[in-house]
């Protein structure tokens, strides 16, 4: 059994932020479940231009409200608590924190080693 706490994580390399985001991530490839678990948060205002060539992504929102943008077709979802959003065909969009810091639990397949940060693209690299 694996346990892990958010506070545990806070003072570890696998508590990583970047520009207008943070983010632990709870459970990762060492722990060989075949994803990853992350709790992110999105600093109110910040607008990420995000692409994840390599890796799909579910998240679902516990705090704060803001959008998210399919960069190919347009459409803006909005998110708020008790909204999951899925990018199931590699989607670039367009992440938005608009009211309030965007708190989220992110879930990666394949999973990450921890502490991976967003290549230029918006991307993170393939293992």
């Amino acid at each position: 059994m694996i346990v892990v706490t958010s506070q545990e994580i806070a003072s570890t390399s696998r508590n990583v932020s970047g520009p207008g985001w943070q983010s632990r991530r709870m459970i990762v490839r060492e722990h060989g479940m075949g994803h990853s678990v992350h709790e992110t948060r999105i600093m109110e205002g910040s607008e990420l231009h995000l692409h994840y060539k390599n890796h799909f992504e579910s998240n679902y929102c516990i705090e704060g409200e803001g959008e998210v943008q399919h960069k190919i077709t347009g459409e803006v979802f909005p998110i708020r608590p008790g909204t999951i959003y899925s990018l199931n065909e590699n989607d670039p969009h367009i992440l938005r924190a608009t009211k309030g810091d965007l708190l989220l639990v992110c879930v990666f397949t394949p999973p990450l080693t921890g502490n991976e940060t967003h290549n230029a693209d918006g991307s993170y690299a393939s293992e």
